[in-house]
């Protein structure tokens, strides 16, 4: 045994250096040998020993790697076109063209500025929403009770937790009455655990209960849940913006190169003044370069952001807005996040003739609301009238203890009798019940019937005349769907995101949980996979990817599923609220932190939501597609201007052995098309229910196509300049500086719509900016101002007519390439107008419609409120109606409206060919697809007449109907 002097050089040791051992269980060891090992005891620490001790284990919070504010932005200099604007740049100097040279690098810092400005700000508001969310402590220094930020506590601190407190550490739970803790952010439990003097809490937990002193032993990343915390850092995605974003660079970076080199060869063999050469070597490089490119997809996605902000959801990462659109797998945790993460009360089963309401009655009086208990405040809730409840005086209450596992209440009525209630474990409530033998095999139906539906069962019991336990029923408890959660199941399912519950309960639970919101039944066992360093067999990919969700699964096995999921070629969402969700969320294409999300899951994740509920999520998809759709309209119509310009110039240069564009009029083009271009974040765009994903063989097709055919036009002008005209050089020079300016900015009217150009209004600042910066292309060219050479106002406006004809020729001409290079069959439904429909929502019963709260609705699905086995009375579910088909419903609702006869032959149309093609027309253009409707119902009812007459005449109808032609 250690004397006391040894007892005292082991606290001064502990106090001079208090580092705790990374072998060393703190929160098992008897907690006399924790205080030794901290240097610390129930009175706390002084001050300036906790300011020691924060400088030694840093701060109480997960440390996030944070990039150098000038590596980050040196950043935006580096990379395949910041590397070809900066050539331009120096080619400038060396052919000293300084308006160039300094232009180009004005555009080229706006870049930077403008993308490191934007990611910034995105970042400062998750900063800014942390620093609102951090949480206090009470502390114990220099014996009184302080309030410091929790982010400041140390190993052998002592801290005071209250009820609705969140533990702010690992700590060992001191002298004091037990406490209950809600560990469902940690663990995904839904139900509380009890923790008594000398257990454990951890950091992140909440106390629902009780009130008690704990002496803190692990901080940050110390703590239990610290090596989760930490593999956030380790998961590391490249955005699929940014491979696009290098593919387009590459592809105009390498034909840039290769024209470059054939009009250096030739210059060279033709004996052309080497600096002249270079000179309209950097012209080309200069119009090659999609200078603003980086801006515009930048600004576009900041200006989307803002949007998302509106509706609840920050943005953290700029570039998670594009993942988010082509997001096809949604991984999301039950708990807190498809779930509400409290307990509710289900239909009971009672025994004998013992009515539903008085089984709940009895259990609600042996339950106390001020304890503020999970399962308490459950129960009261079920009582559909709390006036029932004045009508009797509880005299004696023993709460839930470990040991008895159950609650008891000595209970007197209006009539001066005086009986006991008891709720608790049904094997329990069963053991202490008089009737045991008589009821036992109808309680253990009920129970295993509830249990296999994953819902805990609570026993019910009631003295009788003579004093002696009755067992009346048994209550089912459960973690409620939030009231959006099915119908954005059902939304995510239309617009082509799968869902997939990823949780910490039983599996029986999560299959429940996963048939009542209509995902499927197909739920994997967590224990059968595999973890974040473990590469899955075929076989079990191909489960993980087919799966509806999964159970029992811990923080590496949800970064396991995610890693699987993108391995097998999908764009992965996550949504989660607790610690263990955060490896996940940062591993996923893009995590989403949902409303309560602990500290953690918000440095995780690349969107965070303030509102609860998944609805949101649907309404950030659709802005994010929208989104999509911006940026890749301005892509294409880059690529296009881009190939305009390069083949043009090249063609020129070598065939005619003339510059058809002077250096000032490409800056000219690139300042006023690429200024104005910046509008299109702001453009009104339809989404489409369907991931998106950057097609680069439908951009380049599109765009290449556009930029051919804007050659064939600039060609055909030059020729009439030339030959028909009989224009000189300088005049046919300014013609072409104008006609490349007017037809590439009306390129964009093109490229911003699937259909033909004016199938979207465009919005008011994109053909405000259009028509300013082309009313200036126009004065400049018939004016000069000393700039070019000037044409005059006939000139110019035959430009113009020239431009607006071509541009009619290449909208066909876009339409027809989406018909050869869509692998989509015809062109999506737009869902702009309309959301998609949500799944069936709750209805109320007669029986409930003057109740509120959890049993006051009943869901049309009959898995809503799953019932045990036959021994619980319940009653018949609601009809169900069968779903209508959605051609049968929009055709009928046309039908009406162009007033075709009821008893018409439309519904033989409705599983034909014809009737597709009828139902894009109705989407696109009811006006115009009437007389469509009308003509294809004649046809039917004729087609049908002939087969009625085929028939009686004894001729073998058809096997196809005409129709299906």
């Amino acid at each position: 045994m250690a004397t006391p002097n040894k007892d005292e050089a082991m606290a001064r040791d502990a106090k001079s250096d208090p580092k705790v051992k990374a072998a060393d269980d703190l929160k098992t060891l008897p907690l006399p040998e924790v205080e030794k090992r901290l240097g610390s005891s129930s009175d706390g620490l002084t001050q300036s020993e906790a300011e020691k001790r924060l400088t030694q284990y840093g701060q109480n919070e997960i440390a996030e790697k944070k990039t150098n504010l000038i590596f980050k932005f040196l950043s935006y200099f580096w990379g395949p076109i910041p590397w070809m604007i900066e050539v331009a740049v120096i080619l400038s100097g060396v052919v000293r063209h300084w308006p160039d040279f300094f232009i180009i690098l004005l555009l080229l810092v706006a870049n930077a500025c403008v993308g490191f400005w934007e990611e910034r700000q995105a970042g400062n508001a998750i900063e800014a929403l942390k620093a609102k969310l951090a949480i206090k402590a009470r502390v114990k220094r220099d014996g009184k009770w302080v309030t410091p930020a929790a982010r400041d506590l140390v190993p052998g601190d002592v801290i005071r937790l209250r009820r609705g407190d969140i533990v702010p550490a690992d700590a060992r739970l001191l002298d004091g009455d037990e406490i209950s803790v809600d560990q469902s952010a940690l663990t995904g439990e839904s139900l509380p655990a009890t923790r008594k003097s000398g257990d454990a809490v951890f950091s992140g937990s909440i106390l629902r209960r009780g009130e008690i002193g704990a002496l803190v032993y692990a901080t940050g990343t110390k703590t239990y849940f610290g090596k989760t915390a930490e593999l956030v850092e380790t998961a590391v995605t490249v955005s699929h913006f940014q491979k696009a974003v290098l593919k387009i660079g590459n592809y105009l970076i390498v034909l840039a190169v290769v024209l470059v080199a054939v009009i250096i060869a030739v210059a060279l063999y033709r004996g052309d003044p080497i600096l002249s050469t270079l000179q309209f070597a950097l012209v080309l490089t200069v119009a090659a370069i999609p200078v603003a490119m980086p801006t515009v997809l930048s600004v576009t996605m900041a200006v989307g952001a803002r949007l998302l902000a509106k509706k609840q959801a920050i943005v953290s990462r700029l570039v998670a807005i594009e993942e988010l659109a082509g997001v096809d797998m949604l991984c999301a945790d039950k708990t807190g996040t498809l779930t509400q993460n409290k307990l509710t009360l289900g239909d009971p089963f009672s025994v004998g003739d013992m009515a539903a309401d008085q089984v709940i009655l009895n259990a609600a009086l042996a339950s106390r609301s001020d304890n503020d208990d999970t399962i308490d405040l459950a129960v009261l809730g079920g009582v559909k009238d709390d006036k029932l409840l004045h009508g009797y005086n509880v005299v004696h209450f023993t709460p839930f203890d470990a040991v008895h596992k159950r609650t008891e209440a000595t209970v007197k009525s209006e009539d001066g009798s005086t009986f006991k209630v008891a709720k608790g474990a049904p094997q329990v409530i069963l053991e202490m019940s008089d009737n045991a033998a008589a009821v036992k095999t109808a309680v253990d139906a009920a129970v295993n019937g509830f249990a296999a539906r994953g819902f805990r069962a609570l026993g019910v019991a009631r003295t009788d005349g003579d004093g002696k336990w009755q067992l009346v029923g048994v209550l089912p408890l459960f973690d409620p769907p939030r009231e959006d959660a099915k119908a954005t199941v059902a939304t995510a399912r239309q617009m082509g995101v799968k869902i997939k519950m990823v949780t910490g309960d039983a599996l029986a639970i999560a299959r429940e949980t996963a048939k009542t919101l209509d995902m499927g039944a197909d739920i994997l066992d967590g224990a059968g996979l595999g973890d974040a360093k473990h590469d899955e067999t075929p076989a079990v990919a191909k489960s993980i990817e087919d799966a509806d969700g999964f159970a029992q699964v811990f923080p590496e096995h949800k970064f396991h599923i995610v890693d699987v999921l993108q391995k097998r070629g999908h764009i992965v969402g996550m949504t989660g609220d607790g610690v263990n969700d955060a490896p996940a969320l940062k591993k996923a294409d893009c995590g989403i932190a949902v409303s309560g999300a602990t500290d953690a899951a918000r440095a995780a994740a690349s969107i965070v939501l303030l509102t609860p509920g998944l609805s949101v999520i649907i309404d950030a998809i659709q802005e994010s597609r929208r989104i999509f759709q911006r940026m890749n309209s301005y892509a294409i119509y880059r690529i296009a201007e881009t190939l305009r310009v390069l083949f043009f110039m090249t063609l020129a240069i070598l065939v005619f052995n003339f510059y058809p564009l002077t250096a000032v009029m490409i800056v000219m083009l690139a300042l006023l098309n690429d200024g104005a271009i910046l509008s299109i974040a702001y453009d009104n765009v339809q989404y489409r229910n369907a991931p998106e994903a950057w097609n680069m063989r439908l951009v380049l097709g599109v765009s290449t196509v556009l930029g051919v055919l804007g050659v064939v036009a600039a060609f055909g002008l030059f020729y009439l300049g030339e030959r028909v005209f009989h224009l000189d050089r300088p005049h046919i020079q300014t013609l072409m500086y104008l006609k490349l300016s007017v037809a590439g900015h009306l390129t964009i009217f093109l490229t911003r719509t699937r259909g033909p150009f004016w199938s979207i209004r465009p919005a008011k600042i994109l053909w405000m900016a259009v028509l300013g910066t082309q009313t200036v292309a126009t004065l400049i060219a018939i004016f000069g101002f000393g700039l070019v050479t000037p044409l005059g106002w006939y000139w110019a406006l035959l430009v113009w007519g020239y431009a607006l004809a071509w541009a009619l020729v290449n909208d066909r001409a876009k339409l027809l390439t989406y018909r050869l290079l869509d692998d989509v069959k015809a062109e999506e439904k737009p869902a702009a107008e309309e959301k998609p429909r949500l799944a069936s929502k709750s209805v109320s019963t007669p029986a409930a419609s003057d109740k509120t709260g959890p049993r006051a609705t009943t869901n049309v699905s009959s898995d809503a409120h799953p019932k045990p086995d036959p021994v619980v009375k319940v009653g018949a579910p609601p009809d169900v109606k069968a779903e209508s088909h959605p051609k049968t419903d929009l055709l009928s609702e046309f039908q009406s409206k162009i007033g075709t006869p009821a008893n018409s032959n439309l519904a033989t149309l409705i599983d034909t060919k014809l009737g597709d093609i009828i139902l894009e027309a109705v989407l696109k253009d009811p006006d115009v697809a009437g007389h469509i409707v009308a003509k294809a119902i004649a046809e039917a009812e004729a087609s049908a007449a002939g087969r009625s007459q085929d028939a009686k005449s004894g001729s073998p109808p058809d096997a196809t109907p005409q129709a299906a032609e």
